[in-house]
């Protein structure tokens, strides 16, 4: 046997028999604040702890965690200060808490799905990448914030031994933008949690009449960032607004992270009383807030994936975005596009989609057939399968 059949046969049995002993980077498992990253890796990380009972995970958080994030027995939950929430503790983080724990409990394998890593330590780490939106569009980022970026994102990235990206245009951003080999790519798309489904008519009236006295919404779920086009978008229902005449309120849900712009959108608006700002929504509430909306609306001008727009995909509720490669790769032909960048255009697209029941069903039939493509179960597969194949890689190191 050549020497390339014996790492075959050895990788084999080390897939076979060995458990692993996996750490995990759990620091935005925050309870009742989960959001994008967060709902992420507890969606994931659920799902691979209570199917491979023989590993063992070590949870590293920067702060006292939650039992409801402890998946099994199998789970060892350290907490690592300090909280992780500012560049310069990033960096004490990532840098001097982590590694301790990581020579601590000397994993196989590291896995980080906040698209940060250890530089220090070189434990061979699972990187997930959500998007380089900060390299992209640094504006609109806080000067302390943006620096640490630019430094430190392109390092972490590098130095990962595989990196998963939640759809193929944050793949070709790291192959075109940071020259990253794209077989150290592979693409894991996100999943829609079970929560968001349709609601009967019954439901949809007794949803609108807790948030909008009764009246149609059109529906954005996220953070209310510049970036996020939120400014555009309250234009242009204002637009929508002057020009139908419509009832229809828009409900904005998900915390304000840049008020300055878009308090300013909200003075300039005539029909500033029909547009509702809720906040950091729980999920039993987001998920009913979805499934009774006219339209969810997302007009970001730069995302990785867009999570929502599958969210909604499982509601039946039709969907307008910009028209950008995450939303055309995630959405194909299952929603109404259009130009970010024009708020007529986007003003248009509301005036549509709330005068013609044709193309609301016409959306939700191709949804249905969309949303096929999206699974946490299949994303934990692929995850657990890339883990699997750092660690044995490393065993194999060590016996050659």
């Amino acid at each position: 046997m050549d020497l390339e059949g014996v790492r075959d046969a050895t990788f084999a049995a080390l897939s076979g028999f060995l458990p692993m002993r996996i750490a995990v980077n759990t620091r935005f498992l925050l309870p009742h604040r989960l959001e994008g990253i967060g709902w992420y890796t507890h969606e994931v990380l659920r799902r691979i702890v209570q199917q491979h009972p023989e590993d063992e995970f070590i949870f590293i958080f920067d702060r006292p965690y939650a039992r409801e994030f402890v998946y099994g027995a199998n789970v060892v939950p350290v907490v690592a200060f300090p909280p992780a929430r500012h560049p310069l503790l990033w960096y004490a983080w990532f840098e001097w808490a982590v590694p301790r724990q990581l020579k601590r409990y000397r994993p196989e394998v590291f896995f980080s799905p906040d698209g940060y890593l250890s530089l220090s330590d070189k434990t061979p780490t699972l990187l997930t990448v959500h998007d380089i939106i900060p390299l992209l569009e640094p504006q609109g980022i806080r000067w302390s914030h943006r620096q640490y970026y630019r430094y430190f994102l392109p390092r972490y990235i590098r130095q990962a031994a595989h990196i998963a990206v939640v759809s193929d245009a944050v793949r070709r951003d790291l192959v075109e933008q940071l020259s990253i080999a794209e077989e150290r790519i592979s693409v894991v798309y996100n999943g829609c949690r079970e929560i968001f489904k349709p609601l009967s008519i019954d439901e949809q009236r007794a949803v609108r009449a807790t948030y909008t006295q009764g009246h149609p919404y059109f529906l954005y779920i996220g953070a209310v960032h510049p970036r996020k086009n939120i400014p555009r978008l309250i234009a242009a229902f204002d637009a929508f607004k002057r020009a139908t005449g419509a009832s229809a309120r828009l409900v904005l849900a998900g915390r304000v992270w840049d008020g300055g712009p878009v308090a300013e959108a909200l003075r300039r608006a005539h029909h500033r009383s029909d547009i509702h700002l809720l906040g950091y929504v729980a999920e039993q509430d987001l998920a009913r807030l979805c499934g009774a909306a006219l339209a969810l609306v997302n007009v970001s001008l730069t995302e990785g994936f867009g999570l929502p727009l599958i969210e909604a995909f499982a509601c039946d509720v039709p969907v307008l975005c910009a028209r950008t490669p995450a939303f055309t790769e995630v959405a194909g032909e299952a929603a109404l596009f259009v130009n970010p960048f024009a708020t007529e255009e986007i003003a248009a697209g509301l005036i549509r989609l709330a005068r013609e029941e044709v193309l609301r069903e016409a959306l939700i039939e191709k949804e249905r057939l969309q949303r096929r493509c999206f699974s946490w179960d299949a994303a934990a597969r692929q995850l657990y399968a890339l883990l699997r194949q750092i660690a044995d890689l490393g065993q194999l190191r060590i016996t050659n």
